[in-house]
């Protein structure tokens, strides 16, 4: 593996803060202590089946309460065109959500500063029905049923290239050194099909977000072994760059979850299995 461009830090540290929920407690609460903004966060039972981590496979289907919310955020890009901005589409019907193609086109850009500019975008979400054509066309060997594809969690990619297959074009290779930097990871490599259960796709590019990206590439894990890895581990530090993320895990069963305390900017994503990770990081200032 090449030395990274950011130089990561991580720091593992296993005991954290629980404590039951009451019934009435309050959503957030935030007060600045010094110049730092800590938050009292809820962690509650409908997050586990929220955010960027959720794992999606035979196992464990889309969330059935998030389709209508992930449908409603996906646009048709072809009708877009600030959205597809260094790359082109395979056909005028590709869906993804605004934020998840300015996500992609930043990466793009950053291909593009080192000569990679080929890139064709094959597919992005695609709803229940979509799914289930799909799988009756192609089968279980070439589909996964609907509501069991990445593509059914508006999180995942497949991504061509103009100048031939992934695995021998420089948008594929560019894309399996970098696309860890802008948040996304190759989903199914070659040496995890034991583990994910899929075929090399040299194509299929999931979203997970900084840090966890970082981590996983740097770990050679795939999304199934870094839940593993964060609920073992409770609590991870990691400096990337001028920032210092937090990544701590929280169990949620069926009493409740906890009340956590947060310093700084934080997101919460859900493992769509038994409780929530929280991400919150610090900025040092640029001397």
């Amino acid at each position: 593996m090449k030395k990274w461009v950011f130089g990561i830090v991580i720091l593992i540290g296993c005991s954290y803060y629980f404590s039951e929920i009451k019934p009435q407690a309050v959503e957030q609460q935030t007060e600045v202590i010094g110049e730092e903004a800590v938050s009292t966060i809820q962690i509650t039972k409908d997050q586990v089946y929220k955010g960027n981590l959720l794992l999606v496979n035979k196992d464990y289907p889309v969330p059935p309460e998030a389709r209508a919310s992930i449908q409603a955020k996906a646009v048709t890009l072809s009708k877009h065109k600030k959205l597809t901005e260094g790359f082109v589409l395979l056909d005028n019907h590709i869906q993804l959500s605004a934020d998840m193609a300015e996500k992609f086109s930043a990466m793009v850009a950053a291909a593009r500063k080192d000569g990679v500019n080929h890139f064709i975008l094959n597919s992005g979400y695609r709803n229940h029905e979509e799914q289930h054509e799909l799988y009756e066309q192609q089968g279980a060997e070439l589909a996964m049923p609907a509501g069991y594809s990445e593509h059914n969690l508006g999180l995942s990619l497949d991504i061509g290239s103009s100048l031939g297959k992934m695995m021998q074009a420089p948008e594929g290779k560019w894309l399996e050194e970098n696309a860890w930097k802008y948040g996304f990871i190759l989903r199914y490599p070659p040496d995890k099909v034991d583990i994910t259960g899929i075929e090399h796709e040299p194509w299929h590019f999931r979203y997970v977000g900084l840090p966890h990206s970082a981590i996983m590439q740097e770990k050679n894990m795939v999304l199934e072994q870094y839940l593993d890895y964060v609920k073992k581990q409770k609590r991870m530090t990691i400096t990337i760059g001028q920032r210092t993320y937090e990544v701590s895990y929280y169990p949620v069963t069926r009493k409740g979850g906890s009340t956590v305390n947060v310093k700084g900017p934080y997101e919460i994503s859900g493992n769509n299995k038994d409780g929530v990770i929280v991400t919150s990081w610090t900025t040092k200032a640029a001397k």
